[in-house]
């Protein structure tokens, strides 16, 4: 073969390849997207500058801004999180159901993500009478959290309901006829830094929303969900240093 040829026939196939390559490394191959959805209303759009340059940037749902306390007794607000991806969830520490399924998941991705600076997560209790931080702290211990990664929060039980419901957008609330005396979900929610609810798609093409922390499948989702999304700062980043080079 004309070594020419031979030279195109090589690049044609990098190009095709490599990138494949990257994604699947990057997950595990099975999702067939590179950008994480937005979920919740959006509440129009906004024209902002970036690098010089103005782009019109969608007004998605975010977090509210709130503080409650952590494990250590001190308040805690969500803009600690500011520059973190993190996943919440909200349990109970009495919670003789799901809950020992869903912290066992939240180990899970504290041990995958344990080298990632950018990377929390987050637990609420919907049991905050029982649920002190000295019973937080007790629990975290036991369970094998890291503090450094993993804050448990407690507060008032109007304000905790509030921010599941109209923040994360889960169920939280007392229930007597509930094992333990309490509803909630078993979902696990994926925050962005910009503090949006972020997620990847189901097996029929639509936006997952949240993943069942009691499913090792939706984790294992999860984590690739995660995955994405931390490379998707670091391509932002990346671009946003070579395009300062070129000035």
């Amino acid at each position: 073969m004309d070594q020419k040829v031979l030279k195109k026939a090589v690049i044609l196939l990098a190009i095709l390849i490599f990138p494949s390559a990257f994604y699947i490394a990057l997950t595990t191959g099975r999702h067939n997207f590179v950008h994480l959805s937005y979920i919740g209303p959006r509440h129009g759009i906004d024209i902002v500058e970036i690098d010089g340059r103005k782009v019109i940037d969608t007004l998605y749902h975010t977090i509210p801004e709130f503080t409650l306390t952590d494990q250590n007794g001190e308040d805690w607000s969500n803009t600690a999180y500011g520059e973190m991806v993190y996943v919440a969830d909200f349990f109970f520490t009495s919670c003789p159901t799901i809950c020992p399924a869903m912290q066992q998941s939240m180990l899970r991705l504290q041990s995958r993500f344990e080298e990632y600076d950018d990377f929390a997560l987050l637990s609420f209790t919907v049991d905050p009478e029982h649920d002190t931080s000295e019973v937080l702290k007790s629990y975290a211990a036991e369970l094998g959290a890291n503090e450094d990664k993993w804050t448990f929060l407690t507060g008032p039980l109007d304000s905790i309901y509030r921010v599941a419901a109209e923040g994360y957008f889960v169920n939280a609330m007392i229930d007597d006829l509930a094992p333990g005396g309490f509803l909630h979900s078993e979902y696990l929610v994926l925050i962005d830094k910009d503090g949006h609810i972020r997620s990847g798609i189901d097996k029929l093409g639509n936006p997952r929303a949240v993943y069942d922390g009691t499913s090792d499948a939706e984790v294992n989702e999860l984590i690739d969900d995660i995955k994405v999304l931390l490379a998707e700062y670091r391509l932002s980043t990346k671009r946003a240093e070579q395009r300062r080079m070129k000035k």
